[in-house]
């Protein structure tokens, strides 16, 4: 069991919270906020063009918590409005929170007390780390719920204990899709933002920041306690509307792949065999949600990953990271991907019934 001290608030924790359309949910995430025990927070909420009245309410938690600052901007997505919190914070640390999402009222005070020295850790490179000042990020851990509240499925299973994670171990931990990019679990320190920003106008941004920042980091302190709940609401935008239409976040997926294999390749060569699994991964799941008409001739993207996975089918035989059923889905992607892809559009019918 890990001994904790009470953590001295001097630094300021700034959180920020890009909201769109969120009026039926950003009351209890902005309350889970302001119930902190860790109290020197400022709270930036990030109105990225409302609107359904969320502006308006927005302007109304403000008046009832001095530390919520409000600001309101044109529509430019999540990452636009991430960025222009980051610009206006003040906070030595900067949190995250999804509107959609809520936390628990211990969160930033276990991760500020992992961050700052005086802490006693039973693991001694976490104990080390904390005591000379080192531990850039500190990630929190996090479960899933329904609109219900109900519990689902770990996607991201917790650590048993407080553990640091180098940079290699945690990349691969990616890598093998283990890992928890997102940043709403994570507690950064500022520094590390002035010459990062998210990437606008794509999705999936949070791997591709963090894969960028990877390398300066030095290693990831994480934290068992799931403190983090993640509303996984019936609308998403991964969710098809027609059977023709997809989400560019399989395209996105791909794209970040490809920055990683050669992340990989420069800096860290020994996980080679991790990046050509996960390169592969990536594109098995592009393939099995593209829609059949789309894939033709002149659809560029789709043939450059139909060539990719031709290109690899020795990779994907000996590859000793790919399932089974990994490896024989890309191969016949290789052979005969439409024929796959409508066999398994047919199976996920059926399975909905």
């Amino acid at each position: 069991m890990e001994v904790w001290v009470k953590v001295e608030m001097d630094k300021k924790i700034s959180v920020i919270v890009p909201v769109y359309n969120s009026i039926d949910c950003l009351e209890r995430c902005v309350r889970s906020i302001c119930e902190q025990t860790y109290e020197n927070l400022e709270i930036l909420l990030v109105d990225d063009g409302s609107t359904d009245g969320t502006d308006k309410l927005c302007e109304k938690l403000a008046a009832q918590d001095s530390r919520i600052r409000t600001y309101h901007k044109k529509n430019g997505g999540a990452s636009s409005a991430r960025n222009m919190g980051i610009g206006l914070a003040s906070g030595e640390y900067l949190g995250f929170v999804d509107s959609d999402d809520y936390i628990e009222p211990d969160m930033y005070e276990l991760m500020a007390a992992a961050m700052e020295e005086g802490r006693v850790f039973q693991d001694a490179q976490v104990r080390k780390a904390a005591l000379e000042g080192t531990i850039s990020v500190v990630q929190i851990s996090r479960d899933e719920v329904d609109e219900e509240g109900n519990r689902l499925p770990d996607v991201c299973v917790p650590p048993e204990n407080v553990r640091f994670c180098r940079t290699e171990d945690f990349l691969k931990e990616l890598l093998l899709h283990q890992g928890d990019c997102s940043f709403c679990t994570k507690l950064v320190r500022r520094e590390m933002f002035e010459a990062h920003r998210f990437p606008e106008g794509v999705l999936n941004e949070d791997f591709s920041l963090l894969v960028e920042m990877l390398p300066k980091i030095g290693g990831i302190t994480i934290l068992p306690k799931q403190c983090y709940h993640v509303v996984c609401r019936k609308e998403s935008t991964t969710r098809k509307k027609t059977q023709d239409s997809f989400s560019r976040v399989f395209l996105d997926i791909v794209d970040n792949a490809d920055k990683i294999q050669l992340l990989v390749e420069r800096d860290y060569p020994q996980l080679h065999d991790y990046a050509i699994r996960f390169n592969l991964y990536q594109r098995l799941d592009y393939l099995l949600h593209v829609p059949i008409p789309q894939m033709e001739k002149d659809n560029v993207f789709y043939n450059k990953v139909k060539a990719y996975v031709r290109k690899h089918v020795g990779d994907t035989l000996t590859n000793p990271h790919l399932t089974r059923k990994n490896k024989a889905y890309l191969l016949l992607f290789a052979t005969a991907p439409k024929t796959l892809r409508r066999v398994h559009a047919w199976k996920m019918a059926m399975r909905r019934g």
